[in-house]
């Protein structure tokens, strides 16, 4: 049975006509087929999605990234990547199933994957924890990226929880430290590692796998330090401003590649991804493949560096390059060619002033 949302809801009626017109079984028993009512509806359908989907605003993103039926990181990973084989635990505590990692090939090309997964329904989510990960998750991810690290094997991971699970077991198990040495595992890798964000990427629990050489985001995916519920408490002590929260926050794909905190975006099919799974699974393959292609000519310091460089320069218009001088070795502060020139004319101002009053005085010379 298909779910919708709050604001579908005249899409949910298109759709019940458009299978109740396909159906060969009418009140009368077996009935003649309206080919072209079918045509004609299907229509109407399209044009309804393409209304609605064109102008969400970020709550009714946030829905989206949200919805029962989004396809998982186990349907991707079936989908995209071939000889697939699961790893599990992480030699000290357990196995978190929240997460899915393991080897696979994609274009014939060995890669680390890990997916976050939040479960199809009841009970595989409550199993999952609804993909809310542990500290043995997060170490379990941890030897796997070295392992990854040591025989040069690029890592894929899928994003998709509302953050780590904040249960007292994780952190009696220490959860905070499993995280920041998540992140530190990404940052160090000498492989390129790429991120997808299919669903939510909620706080710590997504940064800790999504810092990588490329972020990439579904069209309809979030990704943000916090929920909009939980903003919206913090800020204004009511939940139902999640709304103003959701604007607020800039957490929508589109909002996040303007602020160049992630890399790509991928088009979602008219209605969100779980109207056309194969087709959304094809597209994330063939962005996959073109992005492990672009660092094919890197060194491991190159890629390296990339990551870092990259990280230093989310929020500001400068930025950190390899410093050329190896005496200072590092790390140089490099200006942008706007911040440049404003310093130039700032440091020259009376000069150019000067030249400025000659120029007029020669002018008005002339005229006279």
């Amino acid at each position: 049975m298909k779910n919708y949302l709050d604001f579908e809801k005249e899409i949910k009626e298109l759709e019940q006509e458009v299978d109740g017109l396909k159906s060969p079984f009418g009140s009368e028993g077996i009935s003649e087929v309206d080919t072209k009512k079918i045509k004609d509806t299907q229509f109407e359908l399209n044009q309804k999605l393409d209304e609605v989907y064109s102008n969400l605003n970020n709550w009714q993103r946030t829905q989206v990234a949200r919805h029962e039926d989004r396809p998982k990181a186990n349907f991707y990973i079936n989908k995209i990547f071939s000889q697939f084989t699961l790893l599990s635990g992480d030699r000290h505590f357990g196995d978190d199933k929240s997460v899915i990692a393991g080897f696979g090939l994609i274009d014939n090309k060995s890669v680390l994957v890990i997916g976050q997964e939040k479960g199809d329904d009841l009970n595989s989510r409550i199993e999952r924890n609804f993909g809310m990960m542990r500290p043995e998750g997060y170490r379990k991810c941890i030897r796997l990226m070295k392992l990854a690290d040591r025989f040069q094997i690029p890592v894929v991971s899928f994003i998709d929880t509302p953050g780590a699970f904040p249960g007292l077991g994780a952190e009696q198990r220490g959860q905070a430290s499993a995280i920041a040495n998540s992140i530190e595992c990404c940052m160090s890798l000498m492989v390129p590692n790429i991120s997808i964000i299919i669903g939510e990427g909620g706080s710590g629990g997504a940064i800790a796998l999504a810092s990588s050489n490329k972020v990439i985001m579904l069209e309809n995916s979030i990704y943000s330090v916090i929920s909009p519920e939980g903003c919206a408490s913090i800020l204004w002590r009511d939940p139902s401003k999640s709304l103003q929260a959701a604007e607020a926050m800039k957490l929508t794909a589109h909002d996040l590649l303007k602020l160049k905190i992630i890399d790509e975006v991928i088009p979602e099919p008219l209605g969100g991804a779980h109207r056309d799974p194969e087709s959304i699974a094809a597209d994330i393959k063939q962005s996959i493949i073109k992005n492990l292609k672009v660092f094919e000519s890197f060194g491991k310091h190159e890629i390296f560096e990339h990551r870092k460089a990259k990280f230093l320069q989310i929020g500001r218009d400068k930025g950190f390059s390899k410093s050329t001088n190896l005496s200072e070795g590092g790390l140089s502060y490099q200006d942008s060619k706007f911040e440049n020139f404003k310093i130039h004319i700032d440091k020259n101002k009376y000069l150019y002033g000067g030249l400025g009053l000659v120029a007029i005085a020669s002018l008005i010379a002339l005229l006279s």
